[in-house]
């Protein structure tokens, strides 16, 4: 075994937590020393007689090869905090996971990305909203990120979809468990399209108290987090909060005065939280501006006319070379050295 594979074993231990295995890291300097303490070395590191007496007990029982079967079978791949693909802006936030469990496209997360999260019961405001500015985001490039609650958190990953944009739900169960059921196949297609992720190990149910922890991951993920339509005790204003302390812009759309799914997002623009009326503000709130058009990637006045026809042409989506030939009707070559000078 290595040190990735006893993190592994003591994450399944249901008493450790993210403060815990802290504890155990600074102690020992070791995942492998911390899993072979006895069990006055575990007090030792400040974990409490109890704690350390049940650690003790999880250890001789679990089988790790069972568990390593279990993932392959559910397709669960596996992150530490140590390793490259770990999402870059979550290991800024204060206590990042130390483990994180995945199925998809990790990459995406380092992507340029948004949180949008809100009522679990839209308005067909908030729906119009939802459906106008993802849509723009999609495009501009960004990655979605949401909780696939019901609500606006399901119709943002629906959108983004069916826009063929990348998005990535984080859960607040284990991560062979989609919660809700009733989002099941759209789980399924964020798994196959995009990146499900999780912190909890696998058999963790959905608990009221995981949501806070999850919100907390959409919030670290994210430049800044967008709320369409919130009451005054909705959870999406919790990942606003997350999001706050974590020094990243908040943005809420605004809403009418006499509607309770706009007292939460109006309250939070009074207190400072960005208006967002199009795509368009959130690309400047988080100075994507430049870097998301098409056109900026290639500055026009130093493009020939074929290179910006080549431009014009090009999506975000990977395009075969032959498309570009029968679209400009231009020779091969000629495109093969416009493409080359241009990379």
């Amino acid at each position: 075994m290595e040190e990735k594979d006893y993190l592994l074993a003591l994450s399944q231990c249901a008493l450790m937590g993210p403060s815990r295995l802290a504890r155990l890291r600074a102690f020992f300097n070791s995942w492998e020393k911390a899993w072979s303490a006895s069990q006055r070395e575990l007090q030792n590191s400040g974990l409490e007689e109890k704690i350390a007496s049940r650690l003790t007990i999880f250890r001789e029982k679990f089988n790790y090869k069972h568990f390593l079967v279990f993932l392959e079978r559910h397709n669960i791949k596996t992150l530490t905090r140590d390793e490259a693909s770990y999402p870059k802006l979550l290991k800024q936030i204060y206590l990042p996971p130390p483990l994180l469990y995945y199925r998809g496209k990790i990459e995406l997360c380092d992507r340029p990305t948004i949180a949008i999260v809100g009522t679990r019961k839209p308005s067909a405001y908030g729906k119009q909203v939802a459906e106008k500015i993802v849509t723009e985001l999609v495009e501009a490039g960004l990655t979605i990120v949401s909780g696939l609650a019901l609500g606006i958190d399901a119709l943002t990953h629906k959108i983004t979809l069916a826009n063929k944009g990348h998005t990535v739900a984080v859960l607040g169960s284990g991560p062979e468990a989609i919660y809700p059921v009733a989002n099941f196949h759209i789980g399924e297609s964020i798994a196959e399209q995009g990146c499900l992720l999780s912190e909890f190990r696998p058999g963790v149910p959905p608990l009221k108290s995981n949501f806070p922890r999850r919100n907390r991951l959409i919030a670290g993920l994210c430049l800044g987090t967008l709320v369409i339509e919130a009451s005054e005790k909705s959870g999406a204003l919790i990942t606003a909060r997350h999001a706050l302390q974590e020094n990243r812009e908040v943005m809420m759309i605004p809403g009418n005065i006499y509607s309770p799914l706009s007292s939460g997002t109006n309250a939070f623009i009074q207190m400072g939280a960005r208006p967002i009326t199009c795509a368009q503000d959130i690309l400047s709130a988080l100075g994507l501006e430049q870097a998301m058009g098409q056109s900026s990637l290639l500055a026009p006045q130093t493009l020939s006319l074929d290179e910006r026809n080549i431009v014009e042409q090009l999506g975000y989506e990977p395009l075969h070379i032959n498309e570009l030939v029968r679209a400009l009707k231009l020779d091969i070559s000629l495109i093969n050295s416009r493409l080359t000078i241009m990379e």
